[in-house]
């Protein structure tokens, strides 16, 4: 009888430690997997980008471009349909026309307005337009600065360019917030939402294995004992 005890409690005080966060796991785990992973990644919001080609002859060479400006690398981009080269320098990026390797100036509110515009898939809108140098939690790990479009929609879809060369650089809305603000949840990284591997969740997913050991343990309880020929 007092085994039985013993398994009760120890069921019943590990359920009420670790019960609520059983049921935020469920919860959170449901949502992860009912909205398809291809919605939560916003492709649906932009249209792909067409291909382009450029003359190579007519192109400087993009090494000598780079040893000239002292950068680590050089990219092709670009911009205003015109092919420029990107090149990381210690001080930044910089971006130099590919064909004249004379600097480029940064993109404008309205260019990047209408590169939006013609990168959205919708017909909704655009409800503002910021150059920003905070970087929101949405997209942290992002280098700023960076330009945030946001279309007059109720999911709210919002897409971040490169200043520099009008590139999208990524795209968040709604459904993508509440799935981030679930994962959290659900991996219980409440700091960076990154570490899957946090002292918190391996505490709560190894109670959650006794809460299942200790059910299984007060089972054993629920069935009928045959009684031995003394007893009777």
């Amino acid at each position: 009888m007092r085994t039985r005890v013993i398994a009760r409690k120890t069921h019943k005080w590990l359920g009420l430690a670790v019960g609520l966060q059983v049921v935020i796991w469920s919860l959170t785990g449901l949502y992860m997997t009912s909205v398809h992973i291809d919605i939560i990644h916003g492709d649906h919001l932009v249209r792909e980008a067409a291909p382009r080609t450029a003359d190579v002859a007519q192109l400087l060479d993009p090494i000598a471009v780079a040893a000239a400006n002292g950068a680590d690398s050089a990219r092709l981009v670009w911009v205003r349909d015109h092919p420029a080269y990107l090149l990381s320098t210690q001080g930044g990026e910089k971006l130099v026309d590919a064909a004249t390797a004379r600097a480029v100036t940064s993109l404008g509110e309205p260019e990047i307005r209408s590169i939006a515009a013609a990168t959205y898939t919708g017909s909704e809108p655009i409800a503002s337009a910021a150059l920003i140098t905070d970087i929101p939690g949405e997209i942290r790990g992002r280098k700023p600065p960076l330009w945030r479009v946001e279309f007059d929609h109720w999911n709210k879809p919002t897409l971040y360019f490169s200043p520099v060369t009008g590139e999208l650089v990524t795209r968040r809305h709604e459904l993508w917030r509440i799935f981030d603000f679930a994962w959290m949840l659900h991996v219980m990284g409440y700091e960076d939402r990154d570490n899957v591997n946090n002292i918190v969740l391996r505490v709560f997913t190894s109670s959650a294995l006794l809460l299942a050991l200790s059910g299984a343990w007060l089972l054993l309880f629920a069935f009928p004992r045959k009684k031995t020929k003394a007893g009777r």
